[in-house]
């Protein structure tokens, strides 16, 4: 495995993502983790702060297909997956693909789709497919939904299940710009087409190369028992109804194969861990009496202050 390509590889979508989206370095990183474990991001946060321009500037870095669904109550499941219809100049019926068969999907305000809408997306996050009148067909690969929601509006919202929160790989704010940050933000030359302007910087044979490799970062068996620990500990807190499921575990396991290689690493240390639990972890607990991020982190942080953290062998 070569730690450099994966180092390289970060540094560049930093660097040209923060062309358009100032001072969110660490968030830009997570969507690097998340895009190279396979995983789906659900940026929540309240209007303004620069989730669809993030988005956006990610794929356009990238240089991978990308559709944006406005979700809306009236959105219907074919409207995002694709239907049949009759085409009078063949005399049969064609298959009029979806917006999710791209590589990148922004399901911006994913709250304000019904239920059913939502559910749509399961198939597709999940196992990578659709099945549309009875035929599955495959996704692009790298598939990736990256769903946004205002936490504070509850109004004409449908909030999502707890079945669809997890398959989100993280769930993450992006919180207000520092008072320098946001001068910056304020004082920047206005042009319409800075999303357009924005080069693709990452060719498709690193893309191919990280996406391949970054399962061979090792885990030593002291820090996947302290994976455990903390997994278990969720499961017994009396604040939280309901702990981390298995596909957590593995959630975070993966994304810190992800962070340890794109840090120029091939094993996982605890520290990767500690960082990447709070992101991974913070929608697949139930709070008794809340659900948003503040307090699932809150409870995340004292579980880790209790749980005992490995110590490397000299």
């Amino acid at each position: 495995m070569d730690n450099k390509i994966f180092v390289d590889f970060k540094g560049k979508i930093i660097k040209n993502v923060s062309k358009v989206v100032i001072g969110k370095d660490n968030i830009i990183e997570l969507l690097i983790v998340a895009l190279i474990s396979g995983g789906h991001v659900l940026l929540e946060d309240i209007p303004g702060v620069g989730k669809t321009m993030l988005v956006k500037a990610f794929a356009k870095t990238l240089g991978l297909p990308f559709k944006r669904i406005q979700f809306t109550p009236d959105l219907l499941p074919s409207d995002i997956t694709g239907i049949n219809y009759f085409n009078q100049k063949i005399d049969d019926f064609q298959f009029r693909p979806g917006p999710l068969f791209v590589n990148i999907v922004l399901a911006d305000e994913i709250n304000r789709a019904t239920p059913r809408t939502q559910s749509s997306l399961l198939e597709a996050m999940e196992e990578k497919q659709i099945t549309v009148d009875g035929e599955t067909r495959v996704l692009n690969i790298p598939f990736m939904v990256l769903a946004t929601q205002n936490p504070v509006e509850s109004y004409g919202t449908f909030p999502l299940p707890e079945a669809q929160l997890d398959r989100f790989f993280m769930r993450i704010s992006m919180g207000y710009p520092t008072r320098e940050e946001e001068k910056e933000v304020i004082f920047r030359k206005p042009s319409s087409n800075i999303i357009e302007d924005l080069p693709t910087i990452v060719s498709q044979d690193e893309l191919d190369y990280v996406l391949n490799n970054y399962g061979k970062v090792k885990i030593t068996e002291d820090v996947m028992d302290y994976i455990l620990d903390i997994v278990e500990a969720t499961r017994n807190n009396s604040k939280i109804q309901l702990g981390v499921s298995p596909r957590g575990s593995i959630a975070l396991f993966k994304a810190c194969q992800s962070y340890a290689a794109i840090n120029g690493r091939d094993y996982i240390i605890p520290e990767d861990v500690k960082k990447l639990c709070p992101y991974v972890f913070n929608h697949r607990i139930l709070i008794r009496g809340a659900s948003d991020i503040k307090t699932s982190k809150d409870i995340l942080s004292n579980i880790l202050k209790d749980i005992k953290v490995p110590v490397e062998e000299l």
